[in-house]
């Protein structure tokens, strides 16, 4: 029913995006939002020119119209002020006041930053051990090749031009999360699940700084490490003490004895980068992001893209000919050895999600 949305022809709801179909909406909120909305306190609507006050609700309020649009739409997303710029890494240069569309990428106005993400999948054995040397490999030489592009690049314009030459942003990040997971017969939604993202983001964040920090040696640090080592350095440290507290997490759970190599090299890599960046500085403003990798991943042949879950056990492919195919995701059989399943009780398992469209009430349970 429409007919609260509507007053006289014009919006009369706060929360309605109809006129943003088709854009990618996020509001920004300040911790002054955050707290007034914990203690169910008054807040300020004010005009984004003049700064003048328009009205006040409640924060709780607003943060319902949020929610509802939210349900409704899938937009807008949460984007947080001062924790964004408490891990700004070139504050004294500028704040970060937004991000691009899809939001893994945030720092100073009029910049950019190019892309590359690894497939998770290809640095996992047959035993579920997580490959902590090949992965450093491989980081160590995408980063190599994305501070090469950012001088053989072209710029929209010439201050962005400018700015990624001056800051050398990248954003290296990972895809097919979920299907590793799901390999390791690890629940998507679970402590083990999270203990086991976080330090292989960890791992990938601190290895692209180490590296950076070897390059600075070697090409010298980003234009504006000087005016913003202090910054810089404080993010970096701000990494380790979280590293070391992951760490701390991980030895008292099972997912550490299973990957002790992950647990140590995730914690001992963000010493050596700090160390590395006091010394040279850094190559490069920014190294890491999680992208959504929605394109690519299908190139990269991932069955899940980004940080994302797996969406089903089925998929369906169009075939060019017509018709449709019709296929028990690629992980299930792996995740289900992994746990200890039989050959012919994976395919058992495998033929009755086919038929079924889901494992409820497969058998060998």
């Amino acid at each position: 029913d429409n007919g609260n949305l509507f007053e006289n022809g014009d919006l009369f709801s706060p929360y309605t995006l109809l006129p943003y179909v088709n854009a990618n909406n996020s509001v920004r909120v300040t911790d002054d939002f955050m707290h007034a909305l914990e203690n169910d306190d008054m807040w300020e609507l004010k005009a984004v020119k003049s700064n003048a006050v328009l009205e006040r609700v409640k924060a709780r309020e607003v943060m319902n119209w949020i929610a509802e649009a939210a349900w409704a739409s899938a937009d807008p997303g949460m984007q947080y002020h001062d924790t964004i710029n408490r891990w700004h890494t070139c504050s004294n240069t500028g704040p970060i006041t937004a991000s691009n569309p899809c939001s893994e990428y945030m720092h100073l106005d009029n910049s950019a930053c190019n892309l590359a993400s690894l497939n998770l999948l290809k640095f996992a054995d047959e035993n579920g051990t997580f490959l902590v040397d090949k992965f450093k490999r491989a980081v160590d030489t995408i980063i190599m090749a994305q501070d090469i592009i950012v001088s053989r690049s072209s710029y929209p314009t010439e201050k962005i031009g400018r700015n990624a030459n001056d800051f050398r942003e990248l954003g290296l990040g990972y895809a097919n999360l979920g299907a590793l997971l799901m390999t390791l017969g690890l629940p998507y939604d679970s402590a083990e699940g999270r203990l086991l993202a976080g330090q292989i983001t960890s791992l990938m964040s601190g290895e692209a700084y180490r590296f950076s920090g070897l390059l600075a040696d070697r090409k010298g640090p980003f234009t504006g490490f000087e005016a913003n080592r202090e910054p810089m350095l404080k993010v970096l440290s701000m990494h380790l003490n979280e590293a070391e507290q992951l760490y701390s997490q991980v030895v008292q759970s099972s997912i550490g004895a299973q990957n002790p190599d992950l647990a140590v090299a995730s914690r001992v890599v963000w010493h050596e980068a700090l160390e590395l960046s006091k010394t040279f500085g850094v190559r490069n403003s920014q190294v890491t992001v999680l992208a959504p990798t929605g394109t690519i991943a299908f190139m990269m042949d991932c069955d899940t893209t980004g940080i994302e879950p797996g969406l089903a056990l089925v998929a369906y492919k169009k075939l060019v000919g017509g018709g449709v195919l019709k296929l028990v995701n690629n992980q299930v059989p792996a995740a289900l050895t992994h746990l200890g399943y039989s050959e012919s009780e994976v395919k058992d398992i495998g033929a009755y999600i086919l038929v079924k469209d889901t494992i409820e009430g497969a058998p060998h349970r």
